[in-house]
């Protein structure tokens, strides 16, 4: 059960939908220094034929876990989650960040479960942290309508930031806000994607790996959405150094976009994908607009909902 409680903010994350402009009580609780972040909000998610279908989806794979969860805390994210921020600062080789949440929680109960279980606490600035085993990571009520989750580190630097302090660059916060008012589910990078992994040891890659991870090495900083709807439209944007980097990569989209055309016998599914794909440049950026029937998408995704699970009951 322990491990429960700890995934909690894992599982918050398969909420996709609309964040209408981060709420500041997140956004001013970010670190400084973020460079990942990504809005879910749950409520809308739930207004839409196909966010029901993701979570519905997504979660009865864990609804044994989830059920159990709500009988010893009270608590169930699939109720009582309404809106969460993810961060990070993107360095690669950890799994620090901040996983925050506005919801509905009973503090007391689902403080007291995870105790019973094992966990550990401390008070940090008048505030009870509940911690793992390892003292690693852990989650803090600073109410009842808002938690936060993370490496102890930034949950303990996010409680500082109650009191003000420094917050992300006022552009960056203007980049999230038109991301969320714009998008149901977004997410974006501000530093080259490929930096946010440590690199590999592996033999340098050849062929069509190889022109990928040259492609992926121009980008810059990057940014993507979706909006739910009658048609489910998936954008993504990626900033390159100069016009003629992004050039390249727009043509090397557009070159699988094309192989994936040519095998539409042997993979109908990503034949169909790659038609509804358009992919154009601008200047050092390039865009990817991707739309396609909401019944369209679901079909897509039953298949994959099946097997994983399948790997779950195993």
């Amino acid at each position: 059960m322990k491990a429960q409680i700890f995934a909690t903010a894992t599982l918050f994350a398969v909420f996709s939908g609309a964040l209408s402009a981060a709420d500041p009580r997140l956004l001013n609780l970010v670190m400084p220094d973020a460079t990942v972040l990504a809005g879910v909000n749950v409520d809308q998610a739930k207004a839409t034929p196909f966010g029901q279908f993701v979570l519905t989806t997504l979660l009865q794979q864990q609804d044994q876990k989830l059920q159990q969860l709500a009988t010893l805390t009270g608590f169930d994210p699939r109720r009582d989650v309404h809106e969460l921020l993810l961060a990070s600062n993107g360095a690669p080789g950890t799994k620090a960040g901040l996983a925050l949440a506005l919801g509905a929680f009973d503090p007391a109960k689902i403080a007291a479960a995870a105790q019973l279980a094992g966990a550990g606490a401390e008070t940090y600035a008048g505030v009870s942290i509940i911690e793992d085993s390892e003292h690693q990571n852990g989650f803090a009520f600073l109410d009842s309508t808002l938690v936060v989750a993370g490496d102890l580190a930034n949950v303990k630097a996010a409680i500082d930031r109650r009191a003000g302090g420094p917050t992300i660059p006022v552009a960056l916060a203007a980049q999230v806000n038109q991301l969320g008012g714009a998008e149901d589910a977004w997410a974006l990078s501000t530093v080259p994607p490929a930096t946010l992994k440590p690199p590999a040891a592996a033999a340098p890659s050849a062929g069509s790996a190889a022109t990928v991870q040259n492609a992926l090495q121009k980008i810059e900083s990057a940014s993507a959405g979706v909006k739910f709807g009658a048609k489910i439209v998936v954008t993504g944007q990626a900033q390159a150094a100069t016009p003629q980097d992004a050039s390249q990569l727009g043509d090397v989209v557009q070159l699988f976009v094309n192989m994936a055309q040519l095998q539409s016998a042997q993979h109908p599914e990503a034949a169909a994908l790659a038609q509804s794909l358009v992919v154009g440049t601008q200047g050092n950026t390039v865009k990817i607009t991707l739309s396609l029937p909401e019944d369209q998408i679901q079909q897509l995704m039953k298949p994959k909902a099946a097997a994983a699970r399948k790997v779950v009951q195993m």
